[in-house]
């Protein structure tokens, strides 16, 4: 692996182009597009406050960028630095700005919901959707960029309503069967949807796109519900996460449950392959025994548990049986820590990742060909980001440290970053060909480049400013 040198940025902003051909940062109030190969500035541009957040087009010729505090939309472009482009939502307010699929349109959502406004940079004609639901993700293109589905709240009843791209007709608009709906989801191919209720009932819906109903999911009625939603990348499977802590699987032809997955307390080794990392920071055997894994087998005694702590960090194969220690949430704050808050499959299907809040430091994968828990890796800290590598089954995650660690079928690896300052991994992000990753911290960013088995023989580095370190 070649690692950059670190670059400031600011509020965590990094970004790959869609072509993987450029990353986007952001320092305050300046926008700085650098060359992905070299990591050259090729462009700069100064907004008129502090950005809070950017968007590329999905043609990659366009990057917007949302000033919050001013209620403004700034447009840069990159084959024609000279031409800027300023949106004003004024008195309304800006809540959140994205690009449409045609990267011609920009879709700016107002303080409260009120509404739904598109801007075209073609014509510079505006319009307007109303009733918008008050929810993070309210729209959702399908993949193929031809039709968006809007999530609306009118009349104390939930409706949705689906719109052309092209011309922004509305093409169908239905009540749906929830009290107060939650979130929208489209399946891959854009022949149907989910809609789900809120935490405070267990409810999914699924409609095709004439507005009929194709069926209701519902294990339980009242309790905590629905957490997260996720189709699989061939549309075949749709997962439900829930605050049970378990995750539920939909098959796509009739839309009923084909399979339920736990996340136990008790694991065993015989039935799958347990990864655990031994960080060698931690000496004292007070916090060795006070880890929320528990030691059950007789095998291993306590010695043995303090000389692996020794170690510099690095995985290795557990044997035996683990218990592990669920977190036990406070029910009186919002968003309790629990039940499953992200599922994420590999490229291929192949491969399912889940994360079960309640155990914070711990990943699951299960194999999708036999439906079946394949591998846990457990983390001696809470698990920050975790991302699935886009053209194979291989996945980073980062635990707030200076390191790195990659999982695939073939086993784990821990990297440090060889950075001279103190540099804490927060969130990391994979390019579209999966041969580099940005690494973000609090106050800096640096890109890893992951070399091929044929890169491995070559000496040195595409990267001049890069210090390397090979896997094997």
């Amino acid at each position: 692996m070649n690692f950059s040198d670190l670059f400031k940025q600011s509020n965590q902003i990094c970004e790959f182009s869609p072509n993987g051909k450029y990353l986007a940062n952001v320092v305050q109030f300046r926008l700085i597009i650098r060359d992905l190969n070299s990591l050259e500035i090729i462009n700069m541009y100064t907004c008129l406050d502090t950005i809070n957040y950017i968007e590329w087009s999905r043609d990659s010729d366009f990057v917007l960028c949302c000033l919050n505090k001013r209620n403004i939309i700034q447009v840069f472009s990159l084959e024609n630095p000279e031409w800027k482009c300023k949106i004003d939502e004024g008195s309304a307010g800006l809540a959140q700005a994205n690009w449409s699929p045609d990267s011609r349109h920009i879709l700016t959502t107002s303080d409260f919901h009120l509404r739904i406004t598109v801007w075209s940079l073609m014509n510079k004609s505006v319009s307007y959707m109303k009733y918008p639901k008050n929810i993070p993700k309210c729209y959702q293109f399908t993949n193929d960029g031809k039709y968006m589905l809007l999530a609306e709240r009118r009349d104390c009843k939930d409706y949705c309503s689906i719109f052309s791209c092209d011309s922004w007709q509305l093409l169908k608009h239905f009540e749906v069967e929830t009290d107060n709906l939650e979130g929208i989801c489209w399946s891959p191919n854009g022949n149907v949807f989910a809609v789900w209720e809120s935490p405070l009932e267990y409810k999914v819906l699924i409609y095709n796109t004439d507005g009929l109903c194709m069926n209701t999911f519902q294990p339980y009625k009242w309790s905590l519900g629905v957490k997260t939603v996720c189709w699989s990348p061939n549309g075949q499977l749709l997962c439900i996460g829930s605050y049970d802590s378990k995750v539920r699987m939909l098959n796509y032809i009739t839309f009923k449950l084909i399979m339920e997955f736990e996340h136990p307390t008790k694991i065993n080794s015989r039935d799958l392959i347990i990864f655990k990392e031994n960080d060698g920071s931690i000496r004292n055997k007070k916090d060795i025994l006070s880890t929320s894994i528990l030691n059950e087998s007789n095998m291993i005694n306590e010695n043995e548990i303090l000389s692996i702590y020794s170690t510099p960090s690095k995985y290795e194969v557990y044997n035996g049986n683990l218990q592990i220690a669920a977190i036990k949430p406070d029910l009186d704050k919002p968003n309790p820590k629990m039940g499953i808050s992200s599922i994420q499959f590999s490229c291929d299907n192949r491969f399912m990742l889940t994360r079960n809040d309640s155990m914070p430091n711990i990943l699951w994968i299960w194999d999708m060909k036999k439906f079946k828990l394949t591998n846990v890796l457990i983390q001696t800290v809470a698990v920050k980001c975790v991302s699935w590598d886009p053209r194979q089954n291989r996945l980073a995650l980062c635990t707030n440290n200076n390191k790195i660690y990659m999982w695939s079928p073939q086993g784990c690896v821990s990297v440090e970053t060889p950075c001279e300052a103190t540099f804490s991994i927060l969130s990391l992000k994979w390019n579209k060909d999966g041969q580099s990753l940005v690494l973000i911290g609090k106050d800096h960013f640096c890109v890893t480049y992951i070399q091929s088995e044929t890169d491995v023989s070559k000496n040195g580095s595409d990267n001049p400013n890069s210090s390397s370190e090979n896997l094997e």
